[in-house]
């Protein structure tokens, strides 16, 4: 006998609760994870709608006692069918609850109230509204009165001017309505997510990107769907070509989603579509209220946008006649989760295309080695931009600068005597800079200078950061002390802090160059929720001469007027401990790079390093991407790291320290004996502890993804018996390091 495990009437706060039905025996083989299906319901069995979550062979209580489902209602077409389905396959490929992957697929935990605007408009001929007003005057039924007077006036009034300014009460306004002497008209309206922009002209595809537009809009049109990567320089116009195939999308009654990485390319990227495509393009982001996502995805399932544009979130936007997936700068670490299910954007999107036979397309100036691996091995179709799609727009000129060579000429200053020459040519000549560090704040660690001992974090196995204030702060549990003046362990009062943050940064370029009008853009200064567009907007409306700041910098931005980038501390993520750091640094370095010289003035990028011979470093001064790739994937190859191979990442915790390590221990055992693939540790995490729980990792790698699934699968199924006191969770493929 097969029993489904159904949820139903499906609504978002009710996740948590399933009911089990037998699956008759006229259907058995039929009914399938996703189905939308007829069942009898509570003592009185009215036959409602559900979905099945899953099917087994297990009751959960008396067979005998169990209702059978009656009949299949749909064929998987339905919005939450198809996001049930994709929930399943999540928890099934990258091992978690499927309450968790439901909860990551429909996202809205809460139904938000709608928001509507309502006006208040007299029901009666003005000679009658007048005869109530003197009845109402004559029994001082003072409230009816004042509303009457008003609405005799006006006739119409807004619902929150009368109760508000008023101070006509609910029940007032109840009993004129019930008696007809008002009409209240409602009008559901959205918390304003629009953006205001001009209609223009779509600008003329230059050859390169209208036989790419082509090629795949001809694919759609006959029906054949798959991944494409279009690898194009920056600058190359990938976007452009984007909104061409969308346009074709949307004209056959389908919708696209377009992710990007972070919010920080929202506004630009938002902008050129609402120029495009008008009021049916909307935005998820991580900033909107529960409200304003809420309404966004009402839209989307009503059918009122075609374009949702955010983050890895958006992904799951209930879209019915979904046709086309876009991920921007698909090599981006930010669309793999790192909370449970631990999934990639890219994967799932490529489900979810499956799903509603859609079409997915990648895109990058710097792929990320799996994916141009996955093109060259035939998976993907590659398509390439090798030219700025501005004819004027050239690459920019690259100077690598010997920070070795700069500490002999006796320059300690953190910027280099090439640097700043530029940066003082800039500000004569009126033009932009960009400063690019890949830090966060003062982000510098503290340590005694006498014996050595880096303070830390008492809940975590991490060195605590000096930020201003004279405050030491924990950037994983959010742990705060003030400053720290003796050694803890040698009692020196010999305290320092090892700085190389853009608040350092800014202070210095302001000292050297006083006239310098300068922004700073990084974690600290865009926690407020439109402070990303408005540090975007006053740098591209030239109200600053020089923008510092970390990543968000450097990514998808357009400024016409920047003509030199400094790279500072180029090499710094090449010592992550990560067997990804040199493809993160190449990417990081290029994409920086592509922001200068994006229009007729020609471009300039200084990047400082204290290793010029490194690969990334010359490839990425290159702008040559196939080098990079050649030697990145052959030490992949060498090691057995992904793409080449596949890894398992398995992290367990416990607030016990003994019980995760004997615990890790004893998987090891179990996986030992059971497994074709390379096990590495278990062993304690690069960060000990976290938040006073402590952490251990073991890694499998192996060529065959189905066998590292089996791992998960076998690993869950011991955690029932043997993991009381610890938390396992799973990691495929891992992007950080553990």
């Amino acid at each position: 006998m097969t029993y489904a495990n159904i949820i139903v009437n499906i609504s978002h706060e009710q996740l948590d609760r399933t009911f089990q039905y037998k699956v008759p025996t006229h259907l058995e083989g039929k009914v399938t994870v996703g189905d939308y299906v007829a069942i009898p319901f509570g003592k009185g069995n009215r036959v409602i709608n559900g979905y099945v979550l899953e099917l087994t062979d297990t009751p959960s209580f008396d067979p005998s006692k169990q209702k059978e489902i009656l009949s299949i209602e749909g064929d998987g077409s339905l919005v939450e069918s198809r996001l049930l389905k994709l929930a399943w396959w999540m928890k099934e490929t990258y091992g978690s609850t499927m309450i968790t992957a439901l909860k990551t697929v429909l996202p809205v935990k809460k139904k938000i109230k709608n928001r509507e605007d309502k006006r208040i408009l007299l029901n009666i001929p003005v000679e009658e509204a007048r005869a109530e007003l003197a009845e109402c005057e004559r029994k001082h039924r003072t409230a009816r009165a004042r509303i009457l007077s008003h609405l005799i006036e006006e006739e119409e009034l807004d619902h929150r001017l009368v109760t508000q300014k008023l101070n006509i009460s609910p029940s007032t306004l109840k009993i004129l309505e019930e008696k007809g002497i008002i009409r209240i008209d409602k009008t559901r309206v959205y918390r304003n997510m629009q953006l205001k922009a001009r209609r223009e002209e779509k600008p003329e595809l230059n050859a390169e990107q209208r036989m790419i537009a082509d090629a795949i809009i001809a694919d759609d049109a006959a029906g054949h769907h798959q991944t494409y990567l279009i690898h194009g320089i920056t600058g190359s116009g990938k976007t452009e070509v984007y909104m061409e195939i969308i346009e074709a999308v949307v004209a056959t009654g389908r919708q696209a989603i377009v992710l990007i990485p972070e919010i920080a390319l929202t506004y630009q990227t938002v902008l050129r579509f609402y120029k495009r495509f008008g009021d049916r393009v909307s935005t998820l982001h991580s900033k909107l209220s529960d409200g304003e996502r809420y309404d966004q995805f009402e839209r989307a399932r009503k059918g009122e946008i075609d374009v949702m544009i955010g983050p890895r979130s958006a992904l799951f936007t209930p879209f019915e006649h979904l046709g086309l997936i876009v991920i921007d700068e698909e090599h981006e670490s930010t669309y793999k989760s790192d909370t449970m299910p631990k999934y990639h954007a890219r994967e799932v999107a490529a489900q979810l295309a499956k799903l509603h036979n859609a079409s997915l397309i990648l895109g990058s100036a710097t792929p990320s080695v799996s994916s141009y691996y996955a093109a060259l091995q035939g998976e993907y179709r590659l398509f390439e931009l090798k030219k700025r799609a501005k004819e004027e727009a050239r690459l920019p000129q690259v100077l690598i600068i010997d920070l070795r060579e700069e500490l002999q000429a006796k320059n300690r200053s953190m910027f280099s005597r090439a640097l700043q020459q530029g940066i003082r040519d800039r500000l004569e000549k009126e033009e932009q800079v960009m400063l690019f560090l890949n830090r966060r704040g003062y982000a510098g660690f503290v340590s005694c200078r006498s014996c050595g001992e880096v303070i830390k974090c008492p809940h975590c196995d991490v060195s605590l950061s000096e930020h201003r204030g004279n405050r030491l702060i924990c950037h994983y549990c959010g742990y705060e002390s003030g400053a720290v003046t003796e050694c803890p362990s040698c009692h020196s009062q010999m305290i320092g802090a090892m700085r190389a943050g853009t608040q350092q940064i800014e202070e210095k370029i302001k000292k050297i160059f006083p006239q310098a009008r300068v922004l700073r853009m990084d974690a600290d200064t865009t926690k407020n929720k439109d402070s990303y567009e408005k540090i975007l907007s006053s740098f591209a409306n030239r109200e600053a001469d020089i923008l510092v700041g970390t990543q968000m910098i450097v990514k998808g931005h357009d400024f016409p007027y920047v003509t030199l980038v400094g790279i500072l501390a180029a090499d710094l993520s090449l010592y992550a401990n990560d067997y990804r750091a040199g493809e993160r640094t190449f990417q990081l370095l290029t994409q920086a790079a592509g922001r200068a010289g994006r229009a007729d003035l020609p471009g300039e990028v200084i990047i400082q390093t204290y290793n010029p011979e490194h690969y990334c470093i010359l490839s990425s001064a290159a702008q040559d991407y196939a080098q990079f790739y050649k030697e990145e994937i052959a030490y992949r190859k060498l090691l057995k790291y992904p793409p080449c191979s596949h890894l398992l990442a398995i992290l367990i915790e416990s607030a016990d320290e003994h019980a995760a390590s004997d615990y890790a221990r004893h998987l090891a055992q179990v996986l030992k004996n059971d497994i074709m693939g390379t096990m590495i540790g278990p062993a304690d995490a690069n960060v000990r502890k976290i938040k006073d729980v402590f952490r251990q990792i073991l890694y499998i790698k192996s060529e065959d993804l189905h066998e590292l699934q089996r791992c998960k699968d076998l690993t869950e199924h011991d955690m029932e018996e043997h993991g009381a006191l610890v938390r396992v969770t799973f990691d495929m493929d891992p992007m950080n390091g553990y």
